[in-house]
């Protein structure tokens, strides 16, 4: 499967902003993950951010929160998530990237956890509240496993943290657009035009937002400001939590194809390159 950043340098010789969503996994159930991961890599997802649900999501708001609450609630383990996943990536072209956080990395052993991911399929590793002083040796296990470790640029970041974060960062730089926890917002703040060329004086990275998302003209907005990706998640949550599952599947089709339009080249569309 291709590496997160070898996929990025492909898209940036097509001039192509990346499309990632994020669901978690086990909401409503591991069934409908399954066929919601399969649905947003056929309309327009260039990568997808898969959620461990976890029981203290200190970085996630109410909707993804809710989420993982549900999903826990029905049993949701590591174990059956891994599972869903290690069946369903084989016919997946756009990499996963897991997000969990740091505790049940260091529960089951960080070499065993990586292990396991990389069988499942994944490529790339978010975790949310693991400090850059303490990634070193996330990130170099995470390396010789094939997975590559995307660190978070927050909007108080200072100059020389931003710095060496973007020199650690692995895949691509994941650049918060908000000061606070996921969840959408009414509109996107100007600062973040000006976060993204902060990083970009100091980094050819690629760089992706996320952290407010929710509809195409935001998307958009942020791919003008110069954004190699989009990220949206608590948008993608609400809709599949919505209905019944069949329906909910429908609203993330739905919303995935707006999206990758929205972001896609009139030239690109032209020619019929929105995958």
């Amino acid at each position: 499967m291709t590496s997160i950043s070898d996929y990025f340098q492909t898209l940036r010789t097509r001039q192509q902003c990346a499309l990632i969503p994020f669901i978690t996994a086990g909401d409503p159930n591991l069934e409908t993950t399954a066929k919601a991961l399969r649905i947003l890599d056929r309309n327009g997802a260039d990568f997808i951010e898969l959620g461990i649900p976890y029981s203290d999501p200190l970085a996630d708001g109410p909707v993804i929160q809710a989420a993982a609450t549900r999903a826990l609630h029905k049993g949701t383990k590591l174990e059956q998530v891994l599972e869903m996943l290690q069946t369903v990536s084989p016919s997946l072209k756009a990499p996963i990237i897991l997000f969990t956080y740091y505790n049940p990395i260091l529960h089951r052993g960080i070499k065993p956890f990586l292990a396991s991911i990389a069988t499942a399929g994944a490529r790339g590793l978010v975790v949310p509240d693991l400090p850059l002083e303490e990634a070193e040796e996330l990130i170099h296990t995470a390396a010789s496993f094939g997975i590559e470790v995307i660190l978070l640029v927050a909007p108080t970041s200072s100059q020389d943290r931003i710095e060496a974060i973007a020199r650690q960062s692995q895949g691509f730089i994941y650049l918060v657009s908000v000061t606070g926890v996921t969840g959408m917002r009414s509109q996107l703040q100007e600062r973040v035009k000006h976060l993204v060329k902060d990083l970009r004086s100091v980094t050819d990275k690629p760089i992706g937002v996320g952290f407010g998302i929710s509809d195409p003209e935001q998307a958009h907005q942020v791919m003008e400001w110069g954004a190699d990706a989009v990220i949206v998640g608590s948008a993608f949550v609400k809709r599949l939590a919505e209905g019944s599952p069949i329906q909910g599947l429908q609203a993330v089709e739905q919303l995935c194809k707006e999206l990758k339009v929205a972001i896609t080249p009139a030239s690109l569309q032209q020619v019929g390159s929105v995958k």
